[in-house]
């Protein structure tokens, strides 16, 4: 008796390893980056919350670990785009949402690459206020992560429209409640706080469609 194999002549088994792995990779990526996050707002003097997006743990001294942990993060979702188009062959989102999803992933690793400047008073030592101009990589930064979360908003109102498809009413309602927290414009006076929840959002909507498709592989 021969095992079963894939159109590519890969026995299916070794193909659903693989992509049980690269899920597994994807469903890791956000629990750690908050981890990180979190610890180091916890630890790392100066840092306010309400003053400070997390971005701005990239810089400093210690900046290299929220590097760290952004470029980690960016490599799961990339994990978790491949493992997508492992698992999805058919249905509505089955081309879309690993190349979204991917775009969210290459986002994060950019982002974490070219960082945002020194401000308002952090790393200790910086001046209070805003930068008078930002940097060249400062603006990459911002770029980069407003696309990674466009994309993953996208990604979401995707899935939205296939679990409604296929009647699943839980998927549904929490990829639209996602996709609507990503898309709603950023507020002066509270954007640190906006960026955190925004990230908080994307991560979870990753962990359990990673979670979910993994499941199913």
């Amino acid at each position: 008796m021969t095992a079963t194999t894939t159109a590519t002549g890969v026995p299916v088994r070794r193909t659903a390893r693989t992509s049980g792995r690269l899920l597994l990779a994807g469903a890791l990526a956000g629990p750690l980056f908050f981890a990180s996050a979190i610890t180091q707002m916890l630890t790392r003097e100066g840092f306010d919350i309400t003053r400070h997006p997390i971005s701005q743990l990239s810089t400093g001294d210690l900046g290299w670990i929220q590097i760290l942990s952004f470029v980690l993060a960016g490599t799961g979702a990339l994990a978790l785009a491949a493992g997508a188009r492992r698992t999805l062959t058919e249905g509505v989102g089955r081309r879309a949402l690993p190349i979204l999803v991917g775009i969210f992933g290459a986002g994060l690793v950019a982002a974490g690459i070219f960082t945002m400047d020194p401000e308002k008073g952090f790393p200790v030592g910086t001046p209070e206020g805003p930068v008078a101009q930002m940097s060249w990589h400062s603006i990459v930064h911002s770029a980069a992560a407003a696309v990674a979360f466009t994309a993953l908003a996208i990604a979401a109102i995707v899935m939205t429209v296939r679990c409604a498809r296929r009647r699943a009413t839980p998927p549904a309602m929490l990829s639209a409640l996602a996709a609507l927290v990503l898309l709603v414009p950023m507020s002066p006076g509270y954007m640190s706080i906006q960026i955190a929840l925004n990230g908080l959002v994307a991560f979870t909507w990753t962990t359990v469609l990673a979670t979910s498709l993994r499941r199913a592989a």
